[in-house]
């Protein structure tokens, strides 16, 4: 595709033209104008105009919703501040004890069989659990989520995947009217932005797939490295975690989203060469941005200047935090079991159909059987007892809930790589901001 220069012409699906920008400046470009390329897919002419039937795979991917990943300006603003809003009243401290516990829960599951498929047994599995438990969702919703979720990535039946979606989280959302408790999900209804039905119903799709796909990704394509590249697996018996340079390395060759980022020209403009039309969709392609020939290197531990949080007004304004989460899944598990080992060559290894994530189908390993650890206080199951309480009221942090007289914070400005407090930073909203990112 280099052949074309910075960008090329591609089909995301059978019928789906657009065009993907493969180069690192280029694609600064285009995440930073947002005056000349939009989020907003009700400009996608092709869509609107119906050369793309509406059961394409792409459309449950890019079409529009009333989300801030969808939207720019005030709206993007105003749907964005009850997020943050909303995710910043939960206590960092008692979310990553529950993340920890649920981590531990999830290794005394295999960890005296010997053998386990990291990703459905453990990357897959996690993310939901602090999904099902920071949103207050009752835990019989997990496998529909599960099953809308992947199709709608997969592209696999889209179509049905995204109506199951939407309808358990049309149900989510009746429940928490009925019955708010001390969860996200009642914040987002309780803040002044006042968001209706539909914007609540979207927010959550958002914040699902903030939360889930790319970060399981992110921990299963960070633990295929340490296992499999002599760099990392080396390190590894002697007693050595190189976890974070792991990381950087996933998030330079294998970002969770190697192409999504869709923008749309908001008129007909000249870029790089190439004319591209009103309404015609751009991709960014992440993982060809990143891997641009005119900035390889040999050394990619410690450099954060990767597009895996995408940039511009839509970028990820607490990538650190979201690192954190990934890093706590990874080195809870080598932590647990630290002779283990890929139980196929790597180059076996299989990856996912579909055009927008770079996600292992499975990530098989063999180790020697330890003993579970069976006094953990939390045991997340996709079956929690049905008197577990929904939410946790540890999780409000120490300031007023918001109200009709309080106006959101502003939230538009991304933090400076040197602000904040570091790991204690909230790392569950990072993840909401990873996926608005695209």
């Amino acid at each position: 595709m280099r052949l074309y220069g910075p960008t090329a012409p591609v089909e995301l699906y059978p019928g789906v033209p657009a065009t993907l920008v493969t180069s690192y400046e280029a694609a600064l470009d285009v995440l930073r104008t947002p005056e000349t390329f939009s989020k907003d897919p009700r400009r996608w002419r092709d869509l609107m105009e119906g050369r793309v039937a509406p059961d394409n795979p792409a459309v449950p991917m890019m079409m529009y919703r009333p989300n801030a990943l969808f939207t720019d300006g005030e709206e993007h603003r105003r749907l964005r501040g009850a997020i943050t809003d909303s995710l910043d009243r939960v206590d960092p401290i008692a979310l990553r004890g529950y993340v920890e516990r649920s981590a531990d829960a999830l290794i005394d599951r295999f960890c005296e069989t010997g053998e386990a498929d990291l990703l459905a047994d453990y990357a897959r599995a996690l993310p939901l659990f602090v999904f099902n438990q920071l949103f207050g969702s009752p835990p019989e919703f997990g496998d529909r989520l599960v099953r809308g979720m992947s199709g709608i990535f997969d592209g696999v039946d889209a179509e049905k995947a995204n109506a199951e979606l939407t309808e358990a989280m049309i149900d989510l959302v009746a429940l928490k009217r009925r019955k708010p408790g001390p969860d996200v999900t009642s914040w987002l209804m309780a803040h002044p932005a006042q968001l209706t039905d539909e914007e609540m119903l979207h927010q959550l799709v958002l914040l699902l797939g903030a939360g889930t796909e790319p970060q399981q990704n992110l921990i299963a394509n960070g633990l295929r490295l340490l296992l499999s590249d002599e760099r990392f697996a080396g390190s590894l018996s002697g007693g050595s975690l190189p976890v974070e340079d792991a990381l950087d390395e996933a998030l330079w060759t294998d970002p969770p989203m190697a192409n999504y980022g869709v923008h749309y020209p908001v008129r007909d403009v000249d870029f790089r060469g190439v004319r591209l039309r009103e309404g015609t969709p751009v991709v960014v392609s992440f993982a060809a941005a990143n891997n641009d020939p005119t900035l390889v290197s040999d050394q990619r531990s410690g450099n954060r200047a990767h597009l895996a949080w995408s940039a511009g007004p839509h970028g990820c304004p607490a990538q650190n935090s979201a690192r954190l989460g990934a890093s706590v899944a990874i080195e809870r598990l080598l932590d647990r079991l630290p002779e283990v080992e890929l139980a196929v060559p790597p180059e076996e290894l299989q990856w996912r159909p579909g055009p927008f994530h770079r996600a292992l189908a499975a990530l098989p390993v063999r180790f020697p059987p330890v003993a579970a650890e069976s006094h953990r206080s939390v045991r997340p199951t996709l079956s929690r007892p049905s008197d577990e309480p929904s939410g946790d009221s540890r999780w409000n942090a120490p300031h007023p809930a918001p109200s009709v007289s309080t106006p959101p914070a502003p939230t538009s400005t991304a933090r400076t790589s040197g602000s904040g407090s570091g790991e204690r930073r909230r790392w569950w909203s990072s993840l909401a901001r990873l996926w608005r990112g695209r």
